[in-house]
């Protein structure tokens, strides 16, 4: 192509045959044709296939390193994005707070979950509201454990000295003039025996319903004094003592029956006879008074907490335990041998010592009931909130799995803080009340 003024263009393609050989086709080393290096920057230009000094040509692999086998990634070196683990973005994976997904901790206002409890949870319950509340479990608990000894050891020593009990023997028990205790003495010690056991059951139906309402507020993390666990609790206190006459006398009667077929039995058809009977009917009384005091052991805690009287209290202890007869039976018999080996473990030295101390005058008699009797309130002392904190806390759980319980107990948890520690024992309450 020529220009306006019939000369050629600097950038046609050569027409010459010298000009349009293959030499000429190769790259220029300052760019197109027409062009020098005075066109470029003085820096930062590069001639097509210039290899700075000291770098090895592109492509070439050093000496002494393996061919690569990834595209030009050395070997067990993918690419970047090839094969790599792919982790998702903060957060992904776990529901947010309030997400329907999400699990809530079990909420516990006070010493249990308010959800169907465990074994350790139930025993750790029956420890943790003595813990909480000690002034007002343990002060009521020595009150009435130390007023009931005191009466049965009063008791005991005022018909045992009326008689005549107190008063050693001189003569070798084992001798030739040996005479063994005489009616009056016999009588006498029944007599103290059964005083003190009248004396030690009343304190154990009072100190069980004031430590029942201790425990239905302790559910909730709300301490009560002595005074307000007594004004709950002392209308219940006759319903009680119904409730365990009611057991008495039934248990009283069916030790009866069981004593007369033994007998009408040996009249009938002999000792051997007799011997029979009397095995076979010991065993189904045992296991008739082990399966009534378990389907009864909710009734003391349904009298107070729900307000409930003697019949409709035992109807509805019965309709809770029947279902899981054998779980509430085990826990409330390991509770009964851990509270009874540990009273028996204390009580123990003190009474071995006032049975040495009973043989040798009468002063030494006295002192030996004491110390008995001490022995006797220290170990109630220590055992009897468990106990009672065990029960109570069964009965809960067997309300939480039968009936939802639970959520009932949830909007106590829920009250303001300032609410007053009186406004959950209503939630306790049956639709009947």
């Amino acid at each position: 192509m020529s220009n306006e003024v019939g000369g050629s263009d600097p950038d046609d393609p050569p027409t010459s045959p010298e000009l349009a050989s293959p030499a000429y086709a190769q790259p220029h080393p300052y760019g197109p044709p027409g062009r020098t290096p005075a066109d470029y920057p003085a820096e930062g230009y590069q001639q097509p296939g210039f290899q700075p000094q000291g770098y090895p040509a592109p492509g070439h692999q050093p000496q002494g390193y393996p061919p690569p086998d990834y595209q030009g990634y050395p070997p067990g070196y993918p690419p970047p994005g090839y094969g790599q683990p792919q982790y998702p973005p903060p957060g992904y994976g776990y529901p947010p707070p309030g997400y329907p997904g999400a699990i809530a901790p079990p909420l516990k206002p006070g010493i249990i979950p308010l959800r169907p409890l465990t074994l350790s949870e139930i025993f750790n319950g029956a420890i943790a509201y003595v813990r909480m509340n000690p002034k007002a479990t343990m002060g009521i608990t020595a009150l009435v454990v130390v007023a009931a000894q005191i009466l049965g050891l009063v008791i005991q020593i005022w018909s045992l000295s009326a008689l005549g009990a107190l008063e050693p023997t001189t003569s070798d028990p084992f001798g030739e003039g040996a005479t063994g205790p005489s009616v009056d003495a016999l009588i006498g010690s029944s007599l103290s025996d059964f005083a003190g056991l009248a004396a030690n059951g009343l304190a154990l139906i009072v100190l069980n319903g004031l430590l029942t309402v201790i425990v239905g507020r302790a559910v909730f993390g709300s301490k009560i004094t002595i005074g307000e666990a007594w004004q709950r609790a002392r209308g219940r206190l006759l319903p009680l003592i119904g409730l365990t006459a009611v057991q008495g006398i039934a248990s009283v009667l069916l030790v009866v029956v069981a004593v007369v077929l033994t007998v009408l039995a040996y009249y009938a058809a002999g000792g051997g006879a007799a011997f029979g009977v009397g095995a076979l009917l010991t065993i189904a009384v045992l296991v008739v008074l082990v399966y009534v005091n378990t389907i009864l052991v909710f009734a003391p805690a349904l009298i107070v907490l729900e307000r409930l009287s003697i019949g409709p209290a035992i109807a509805r202890s019965f309709a809770l335990v029947r279902n899981d007869f054998w779980r509430v039976f085990g826990i409330w018999l390991l509770a009964s041998i851990v509270a009874n080996v540990i009273a028996l473990a204390v009580a123990v030295p003190f009474g071995f010592i006032g049975g040495v101390l009973s043989a040798t005058s009468a002063t030494g008699a006295v002192i030996g009931l004491v110390l008995a009797g001490v022995g006797a309130a220290i170990g109630q002392v220590i055992t009897a909130p468990f106990s009672a904190g065990v029960v109570v806390l069964l009965y809960t759980d067997r309300r939480i799995r039968a009936e939802a319980f639970d959520l009932v107990l949830q909007t106590g948890a829920s009250a303001p803080v300032d609410a007053p520690a009186d406004s959950t024992d209503h939630l306790w309450l049956t639709a009947r009340r």
